[in-house]
């Protein structure tokens, strides 16, 4: 192994690493704390989480941090592992990442406003229940649209690998497939089409991420075909 591809290996698991940051961060806090603080369908079983259940909902907060801080560092990490492969589809990569970590930043300022007006504000009940309606309704659509950006990152990613077939190239196609069924979901979503079978579209984005996540932990990326 020469000198060039010795650090483009190092380059992939440290990507791997910071994506598989991301992945534990998302599931921790998105999937399993989320609901124990902010309640989908009620502003007062929200408040009343808020209120009684502080030292959770920042530890909620401090997950959201680490997915904007593990998403915006695993893109720069990715442009980094394929600008010399293919540089235009690397910068759209490192920059549509970029931009869901923004949209998961607007959740996370939104997330501790509603900590601290819950904990500390001294305004009524009533107003301090329309300030959190408020900011539940910011929190839930910054990773709604936020979406959008996630399914576009992987679409590049995608191409990369099967273009350059520097890893499996099903791995890339299933990349691209569930790039495009995030996007379809969010489309779906905004519409007002709310039946379940919606989650079955971001299945593939989920086994392509994790495959990904291996591939570069384990394997890094494969030598230039001569």
């Amino acid at each position: 192994m020469n000198d060039k591809q010795s650090q483009l290996v190092r380059t992939a698991r440290v990507t791997g690493i910071w994506y598989l940051l991301l992945a534990v961060t998302g599931l921790l806090g998105f999937l399993i704390y989320h609901t124990q603080i902010f309640d989908p369908e009620s502003s007062e079983k929200t408040l009343a989480n808020l209120t009684d259940k502080e030292s959770l909902a920042r530890v909620r907060l401090l997950f959201e941090f680490g997915i904007v801080v593990s998403q915006a560092v695993a893109a720069v990490w990715f442009y980094r592992l394929f600008k010399s492969i293919n540089d235009w589809a690397a910068w759209a990569l490192g920059i549509w990442g970029m931009v869901n970590a923004v949209a998961i930043m607007i959740s996370a300022i939104s997330m501790a406003s509603a900590i601290e007006i819950a904990a500390h504000s001294t305004q009524s009940m009533e107003s301090k229940l329309i300030i959190i309606e408020l900011l539940r309704g910011l929190i839930k659509d910054a990773w709604g649209v936020g979406s959008l950006f996630f399914g576009l990152w992987l679409i590049p990613m995608g191409y990369i690998v099967t273009s350059s077939r520097r890893m499996p190239v099903w791995l890339g196609r299933v990349l691209i497939i569930g790039g495009a069924g995030y996007l379809l979901n969010v489309v779906l979503n905004y519409s007002g089409v709310g039946s379940s079978w919606r989650e079955f579209l971001v299945i593939p984005a989920t086994i392509g991420e994790f495959w990904m996540i291996g591939y570069l932990l384990i394997f890094g990326i494969r030598p230039e075909e001569e």
